[in-house]
Formats: C-alpha cells, sequence, structure tokens
C-alpha cells in the first residue's frame, strides 16, 4: 500500500554481451527512490560477464538472487547472441523467477523473454531497428515497434537505451505515485514523463541549423495549461507560421502540439488527484480540460482507469 515504508528487492540479470549503460538504468533510477528499492545484479552463474564493450563486468550475485525479486529486469545484449533456442544456463536461470513476479526487458531483452516462451500471446515492444527480426522469431507475439514500453502486466518491454529509463520511471509511477517518480527525475536529470505510447524515434530529431526553437513555448504552456492554448496561441508565442511552428514542434518533441498537451495535461491531473482534495470537476478546470466528463475520458485513455480509481489507488493510505 502507498504510503507504507517498504522496500522491493529488484533483480537485474546481466547475460553475456551486455550492454553496460542499459544495465545500469535500474540502479541509477530506482536508486535513487528513497530506498523504496534494492537493486541487485546477477549473472547465469555469478562469474563476470562480457560487456559489448571493451571490458568485462563482475557481480555479486548468482541466479539464485532470480528467485528473491519482487521485480526482475533483463538487461539487452546484441540479439545476434539470442538464439531460438536459449542457452540452458540462461533458460535454468529464467525458471528461477516466481510465478506472478514482475519482469521487465530493455531494449533487446525482450528476445531473451520471448525466447523463453514467456511473451506468447502478449503485447510487446522493443528496439525499433530490430523489429522485423523479433516478428520474424517470434509472429505469436503481438510486437508495438512503435512506442516506448508496454506494461502488459506483470511483464512490461521497452525500447532502446533512454526508453529504459521511461520505463523505470514508470515502475515508480505505479507503485509510488507520481510525486517520488517526479523527485527521481529531477534527481537524474531526465524528463519526468514521456508516455508509454509516445513514438520511439523522432524523423529529424535535431531542428534545422538557425531555427527558433519551440522550448520556451512549451515552457509557457506548462505555465497556461487552464487555458484554451490553441495552435494559432502556441505558434503566436513562438513568433512562427502555424506550419513553421508545428513542423518545428514535432521535429524537437516527436509529438503534435495537441497531443503533447493534452499529455501534459493529463500528467498533470494525476499528480493533483494524489496530492490534493480538488474535486474531478475542479481539477479538470485547472488543468485545461472542459469538464469533468473530458478528464475522465482522457485519462482511461491514457492508463486505463478513472479518475476516482486512480486517486483510491494512489491515496489509499493516507
Amino acid at each position: 500500500m502507498r504510503g507504507e515504508r517498504r522496500t522491493e528487492r529488484v533483480v537485474v540479470l546481466a547475460l553475456d554481451g551486455v550492454y553496460p549503460f542499459e544495465l545500469g538504468i535500474p540502479s541509477r533510477v530506482l536508486g535513487a527512490a528513497d530506498g523504496r528499492y534494492e537493486v541487485l545484479t546477477c549473472t547465469v552463474d555469478g562469474r563476470p560477464v562480457r560487456s559489448n564493450a571493451d571490458f568485462t563486468i563482475g557481480v555479486q550475485h548468482g541466479p539464485e538472487a532470480l528467485e528473491t525479486a519482487g521485480t526482475v529486469v533483463v538487461a539487452p545484449v546484441a540479439p545476434s547472441a539470442v538464439t531460438a533456442e536459449l542457452p540452458d544456463d540462461v533458460r535454468a536461470a529464467l525458471a528461477r523467477i516466481r510465478p506472478g513476479t514482475r519482469v521487465v526487458s530493455i531494449c533487446t531483452g525482450a528476445f531473451v523473454l520471448a525466447a523463453a516462451g514467456l511473451l506468447d500471446g502478449r503485447r510487446a515492444t522493443t528496439h525499433w531497428q530490430v523489429a522485423d527480426l523479433f516478428r520474424s522469431r517470434y509472429p505469436h507475439i503481438d510486437l508495438d515497434p512503435d512506442v516506448l514500453f508496454v506494461d502488459d502486466h506483470p511483464f512490461l518491454t521497452s525500447a532502446g537505451a533512454a526508453s529504459g529509463v521511461d520505463v523505470c520511471l514508470h515502475l515508480i509511477r505505479k507503485d509510488h505515485g507520481s510525486h517520488l517518480a517526479n523527485t527521481v527525475a529531477r534527481r537524474c536529470v531526465v524528463p519526468p514523463f514521456r508516455d508509454g505510447g509516445q513514438a520511439q524515434y523522432i524523423e529529424r530529431p535535431v531542428p534545422e541549423t538557425g531555427a527558433a526553437a519551440t522550448a520556451a513555448t512549451r515552457a509557457w504552456a506548462l505555465q497556461h495549461l487552464d487555458q484554451p492554448l490553441t495552435l494559432s496561441e502556441l505558434a503566436a508565442h513562438a513568433r512562427m507560421s502555424l506550419r513553421t511552428f508545428a513542423r518545428r514542434f514535432h521535429d524537437e518533441v516527436g509529438l503534435s502540439p495537441g497531443r503533447w498537451i493534452v499529455q501534459q495535461r493529463v500528467a498533470q491531473a494525476r499528480q493533483l488527484l494524489e496530492a490534493s482534495d480538488l474535486t474531478v470537476d475542479q481539477i479538470a478546470a485547472r488543468v485545461g480540460f472542459a469538464t469533468g466528463a473530458s478528464l475522465r475520458q482522457h485519462l482511461n485513455a491514457a492508463i486505463g482507469v478513472s479518475p476516482q480509481t486512480y486517486r483510491r489507488t494512489f491515496r489509499a493510505t493516507r
């Protein structure tokens, strides 16, 4: 229950050829959550593993740590290193995970879960560059290569690199609410919320040379979410034409202005549901939804629950 000081053990499985950056994400992000998580790293035999860089990685734990985990994270390796038939020691290690344990993959870690049969019939994602390979190997898995992460409880799969940060923040948000997730994001100097349904990649992530950025307008919009914020108003604030603003906004954010604003309004509504006693209608007005019904619709579309259910879940012990 939220409000109780509990510590969940998270065990990260490092396989031979592991990507070191992604391997360190759970420890860095979850480890910044005020002691809510204990993060351990293990290998299939307790011995050091080769990374995909020019060094090996030593660990303190063997596969027995997986039996004690509340959450298991499978770090990524080169997809070519994951065959259709997992090595016996990898399969044996995964078999130690207790039924019902939450299991998370980062990037190509989804290949490991898929090869073990853990994602059969489920929705999942992985890095967009290896989506075709994943589909060819595992046609019975509902792959969505266009999102940052997929939460198909108890399995969560995420896309490449930075989306590992997103899925870890998502875990904190689910377990302990938006306030702690935002605090951790600030400590790690990363965006506090990127919707799992956001596109994995942006066609032109770097604006043209000399182009005016939309960052100032986005910051202004966040201070005025209770207002209509039409595309014309946003473009005027940025001193751009409608067409130029919409194009550059998408180049920089990967979303249309309208979708981004809805995302920010939902995120702010979630914080108010957790931290205030405002009614649903009052919160809707504060964040710029026309009615409480509109807030209910957007919140349900984003996370599948009503405002009342969300509030009960995250304020049950207050």
